[in-house]
């Protein structure tokens, strides 16, 4: 029985589920370092989903990011405000850490940039929440849809910050 139950395990978190620790500051303040989150494999990327990814400028690694924009986009921030094809959209997951850069002598807290072409068919653009210390597509270009691992649905840990996504 109990070899039954780590195959099956085996086979969920190997097909089915991805189980995943955060490491760094790149999604504060939604995720902490050492938050673990489950997430699922087979899912249809989505504006805003917050995805696992295979990291593109490093081995066996992974990051954790925000889908910002799909295929066809045209990404632009000014001002701490994000535009999609040149309508603004709402971060309201920004707004404790807007508020706190807020206070500093008018330091943006996502660098002002205009994507120079559309996000290209398969792929996406993707930022940390973290925007001023993000490694994302603002430097290693975009994701494919073959290297998004899962989109999170779950913080398990710590037991006070349990929560659905």
């Amino acid at each position: 029985m109990f070899a039954i139950l780590i195959g099956v395990y085996y086979l969920v978190f190997s097909f089915v589920l991805s189980n995943e620790t955060v490491s760094g500051p790149s999604m504060q303040p939604t995720f902490e370092n050492n938050d673990r989150l489950i997430a699922v494999r087979h899912f249809t990327p989505k504006r805003n989903d917050v995805v696992i990814l295979k990291a593109p400028d490093q081995k066996n690694a992974l990051y954790i990011k925000r889908i910002i924009g799909l295929p066809g986009d045209m990404v632009t921030s000014k001002n701490d405000k994000m535009y999609i094809n040149g309508k603004q959209i709402s971060e309201p997951y920004l707004n404790n850490a807007l508020e706190k850069q807020a206070h500093k002598d008018g330091e943006l807290y996502t660098n002002n940039f205009t994507l120079k072409e559309r996000v290209p068919k398969d792929s996406y653009f993707v930022m940390g929440d973290h925007r001023d210390v993000s490694k994302d597509s603002r430097y290693f270009g975009f994701v494919k849809r073959s290297a998004l691992v899962g989109e999170v649905k779950l913080r398990y840990w710590p037991l006070n910050q349990i929560r659905a996504f």
